[in-house]
């Protein structure tokens, strides 16, 4: 009898061993860094944000039959005088009002010939809610971005990225493109 409990102990002591050993071998996954998210680009061509690693970046939620959708004209002159110092990436989406209820294409078109868009426009996707694209998540999750829970509520939001990939700040929908709250940072 006294074996048996010597041995249920002995094995109790191996599997506890055993158990701290394989904790700390295991290894947690890095939090995603803006640079890991694949996107499509408004032609259908796959690229990662780390194209842009080393540079500053404006994101925006747009959205072509808002009232913010003259913003468009302030989005390419702002991509025309501080592109040297800001990539400006559009993302067109219907999660608000609707205003967004064309194909790509459509898309493409309507910024080409109303504002002359020549700034970097991505794929129609959802920003906001259960279907959210898992970029649009990690920037309003403060836990995976570590600066900020700020969400779009509307079309024409802006987050502005160092050059790091860091988020420096959350601006929503009435801040102008070219008010000084945004060119002041760039």
């Amino acid at each position: 009898m006294k074996n048996s409990i010597l041995k249920i102990g002995g094995l109790f002591i191996i599997a506890a061993v055993v158990a701290v050993f394989w904790a700390g071998t295991t290894t947690k996954q890095p939090l995603p860094t803006i640079y890991d998210f694949k996107l499509k680009t408004i032609d259908g061509e796959e690229i990662t944000l780390e194209k842009f690693k080393g540079k500053k970046m404006l994101l925006v939620n747009v959205a072509s039959e808002c009232g913010y959708t003259p913003q468009y004209k302030n989005l390419q002159e702002l991509h025309k005088q501080y592109g040297n110092k800001v990539v400006l990436i559009g993302f067109p989406a219907n999660n608000f009002g609707k205003q967004e209820p064309g194909s790509n294409t459509e898309i493409k078109s309507f910024c080409t010939k109303n504002y002359g868009v020549t700034f970097q426009m991505m794929d129609k996707i959802s920003v906001a809610g259960s279907d959210a694209n898992p970029l649009y998540k990690w920037l309003s999750n403060k836990a995976a971005n570590g600066v900020t829970e700020s969400a779009p509520n509307w079309n024409f939001c802006k987050y502005l990225i160092d050059e790091k990939g860091t988020i420096i700040k959350f601006f929503p929908s009435k801040v102008d493109p070219l008010s000084t709250e945004i060119t002041s940072l760039l």
